[in-house]
């Protein structure tokens, strides 16, 4: 499931680059070939800074793993209690490197509408 989450975080990214490629082709006049790009640029730039501070929140996160962990190898409080916090953490850590792998998959496809609209801009 977690492929097929990473399949349509990049297909769907590929899409919007593909519209923001198609839409900066078509138009002809330059002053609205700039406008289309500036906000693009505009929007992806917010986009890939809401996908930076999302690495900030994973990094608590890990660190929130370890102190778990840490607490829980040091409370004994019996077998099942251990074995449910393992799981739940085991859990929590394979949603936060996914979110991660989705962050850097925003990331790159970002990065290239970024540049797609900068070389829009600056060519005539």
């Amino acid at each position: 499931m977690t492929f097929l989450s990473y399949a349509y975080c990049a297909v769907s990214n590929f899409v919007f680059l593909g519209l923001v490629y198609f839409s900066l082709n078509f138009l002809d006049k330059y002053p609205q070939r700039a406008t289309v790009a500036i906000l693009m640029l505009v929007y992806a730039g917010m986009h890939a800074f809401s996908a930076l501070r999302s690495f900030y929140f994973f990094q608590r996160i890990e660190r929130l793993e370890g102190e778990t962990r840490r607490l829980a190898s040091t409370a004994a409080e019996g077998p099942n209690s251990a074995a449910s916090r393992k799981q739940i953490v085991g859990g929590v850590t394979e949603l936060r490197h996914a979110g991660e792998v989705k962050a850097y998959i925003d990331l790159f496809f970002l990065a290239l509408v970024i540049l797609l609209c900068i070389a829009k801009i600056v060519t005539n």
